[in-house]
């Protein structure tokens, strides 16, 4: 499963396509859910701009969004404190 609540938290799995033309929601890769970043994998970039994507997406303050898992990897997990708004079905599930 790509998401799972604990608590009022959301928990997403996620895999990272650096380096894309876009940065946007691209369905699913196998059980996580596929994000294509702009920004390229050096220096942080792509992070930054990942929590910074799903701060917007979400409702919440950069800092309510928390990379648990991956920070070297393209298998990600986050923690989004209390998201304040759901993005639609059809952003995520492509």
């Amino acid at each position: 499963m790509h998401f799972y609540w604990d608590g009022k938290d959301l928990i997403l799995s996620c895999h990272i396509q650096p380096g894309a033309k876009k940065t946007e929601f691209a369905g699913l890769h196998g059980e996580r859910l596929k994000i294509r970043l702009k920004a390229p994998p050096v220096d942080g970039k792509a992070n930054t701009e990942l929590v910074t994507f799903i701060s917007r997406t979400f409702g919440v303050n950069k800092a309510a969004v928390i990379l648990e898992s991956g920070a070297l990897s393209r298998q990600k997990r986050l923690r989004i404190e209390n998201p304040q708004h759901l993005p639609p079905d059809s952003l995520v599930q492509a």
